[in-house]
């Protein structure tokens, strides 16, 4: 099995669907009652019921693997808190978002990079191949529909200014997420997390 997945292609970090997802878990909804929710009810405003149960299942992957304090952190928590935290689920859900960050991403902040150029992420996902010969060959299309959501989540999370300049910037991580994560022994999402000095 491939360590990367294309699946990222559905959603960057969705904050307010996720938020939405994250309550619906909270509150025990069964799989029948989350599909009645995002279908019938369209709880994330999506405009298809079918856009809307792919999103859904992607957050739904991103977040099923964590506790309910994580789920929490995200329903009820600051925008900042409630990025990281999604941030944090999107990173353990996708080895090519996690990799980029704690390979690339780490490596412009090192040499004092001004921003994070585009050309960094086709010579990753060259790169990636030889750390897993696994690796779907993805089309053209899909390469850049996957750069275009990793910078979108990028930008959302703080590490970038916007996606079209690509400005690299200081993220400061929620002391709560830090501890939650050191709790449960997730060096690999911390490290990814810390990628900035």
């Amino acid at each position: 099995m491939s360590r990367y997945s294309a699946d990222l292609t559905a959603g960057s970090l969705k904050i307010a669907e996720t938020r939405t997802v994250a309550a619906l878990l909270l509150n025990g909804a069964s799989p029948e009652e989350m599909r009645h929710a995002l279908t019938n009810q369209n709880v994330l405003q999506a405009k298809s019921p079918a856009t809307a149960v792919r999103l859904g299942r992607l957050i739904q992957k991103r977040l099923l693997p964590w506790d309910r304090l994580l789920w929490e952190m995200i329903r009820d928590g600051s925008t900042v808190l409630a990025t990281q935290a999604a941030l944090a689920a999107a990173i353990k859900h996708s080895a090519l978002l996690g990799d980029f960050l704690d390979l690339v991403v780490r490596e412009q902040y090192r040499i004092f990079a001004p921003c994070l150029n585009v050309i960094e992420w086709d010579k990753y996902l060259e790169n990636c191949r030889s750390r897993d010969f696994a690796m779907p060959v993805w089309n053209a299309s899909t390469q850049r529909r996957l750069r275009s959501t990793v910078f979108q989540i990028l930008a959302q999370a703080g590490y970038i200014c916007n996606t079209r300049t690509t400005k690299l910037q200081s993220v400061i991580l929620e002391p709560q997420l830090i501890q939650f994560l050191e709790n449960r022994k997730e060096d690999y999402v911390l490290r990814c997390l810390r990628v900035c000095p």
